[in-house]
């Protein structure tokens, strides 16, 4: 009787496991990422990715393994390296052909467009912050849950503002995003009220004919400022500033206080418990990359339970009207006008979360996470999204 009743479930096991849906998941990353070279890794520069993206995702699917199961849904994931955009572009193409139901790429932003522009499945972004990702180069499917440069910048000036720390000294590095993102920063000055003092260039360099260009007393000095704002993309130049200045002034951007999505040492909502399981899991903190991985993940498991038996389009219905939960407070949904998550942000030193963004006292007619970021009336993505 008992081997009937065991060959009975495993009967019935097998028959729901034949039923249930398979949604295939595709993640595109660099074939020879530089992000994750050791010696960049080691250095643990505050906003960079601290391993592949696929570990956030990897975790996330484990710990809703039994949801999906309840809902008769499996997820698979594919990681696939590429090495340029025309690359990005025939793997997606290869993913959608193969019945992926969504791709993810942690690509630069070129890269992610072309991967983008070859399918008519959703695609998260999972690494790039470029704004013009959620701006003029936006695209009707295309999601962003890591947040973008605005949402960070006005993350920082909302807290500056609530500081009283008005008077702003920028330093702006040579790579080729530093030029962008210190334009978005002073947007974001202008926004909440603050004043741009100076805004001055650095270069680290080996030409004795450039060293001034790395003085940081030289940088700081003949000026009279709150607070300085460094912006440096590679993150060598940012990391030595703080204590450093001429003045005896807080440093916020690129080091010291830096806007991120997420935080190791965040200690509110439950976030303890998601940085352990990941760090248990994958021997290393969780980073904002991590977390936006993670998230993603979270996002398309609510969206095959949701719709666990298709079609597709119902499926990518679920993933933009849903709300998530990511262990920061509140729920989060993807913007209709830009695909960008909404959430959050944390102000942290490395050390500890010092503050959240939105900071309380500033207000938004609709959504309060709407003041980080560029709003729905700047309509600055014009195509027309599902």
């Amino acid at each position: 009787m008992k081997r009937l009743h065991v060959a009975a479930w495993l009967a019935c096991a097998g028959v729901a496991t034949a039923q249930a849906a398979t949604f295939k998941l595709t993640l595109l990353v660099p074939a020879d990422d530089v992000r994750l070279e050791r010696s960049r890794t080691e250095r643990a520069y505050l906003g960079h990715p601290g391993g592949p993206a696929a570990d956030g995702l990897q975790v996330a699917l484990k710990e809703a393994k039994f949801e999906l199961e309840a809902a008769g849904a499996v997820l698979t994931l594919d990681t696939v390296p590429v090495a340029n955009a025309a690359a990005a572009k025939d793997a997606a193409q290869k993913a959608e052909k193969g019945g992926a139901a969504v791709v993810l790429t942690d690509l630069p932003a070129e890269w992610t467009l072309a991967a983008a522009d070859a399918v008519k499945l959703p695609v998260m972004n999972l690494g790039d912050a470029s704004d013009r990702l959620r701006e003029q180069d936006c695209r009707p499917r295309l999601l962003h849950l890591l947040p973008s440069e605005r949402m960070r910048t006005d993350a920082l000036a909302q807290t500056l503002a609530a500081a009283r720390w008005s008077q702003v000294l920028l330093l702006s590095g040579p790579a080729p995003a530093d030029a962008q993102r210190s334009a978005t920063v002073q947007a974001s000055i202008k926004r909440y009220g603050l004043k741009l003092v100076a805004a001055k260039p650095f270069k680290l360099s080996a030409d004795p004919r450039e060293r001034d260009m790395a003085n940081l007393k030289l940088l700081t000095g003949n000026a009279t400022y709150d607070v300085v704002w460094v912006v440096d993309s590679d993150g060598e130049f940012a990391r030595t500033l703080p204590y450093r200045t001429s003045l005896p002034r807080p440093v916020v951007g690129d080091a010291g206080l830096t806007a991120l999505a997420w935080s190791a040492q965040f200690e509110r909502f439950g976030a303890p418990q998601v940085s352990r399981r990941f760090a248990k899991t994958t021997g290393r903190p969780m980073t904002a990359h991590d977390w936006a991985a993670w998230m993603a993940g979270k996002a398309i498991v609510a969206a095959a339970t949701e719709a666990p038996k298709g079609p597709v389009a119902a499926f990518a219905k679920a993933l933009n009207q849903l709300e998530f939960d990511g262990s920061k407070g509140t729920p989060m949904g993807f913007r209709p006008w830009d695909g960008q998550l909404r959430q959050p942000m944390l102000l942290t030193d490395g050390q500890g979360v010092v503050a959240m963004a939105p900071v309380e006292g500033v207000l938004h007619p609709k959504n309060n996470l709407d003041t980080l970021g560029v709003d729905a009336p700047e309509k600055l993505c014009k195509v027309a999204r599902p």
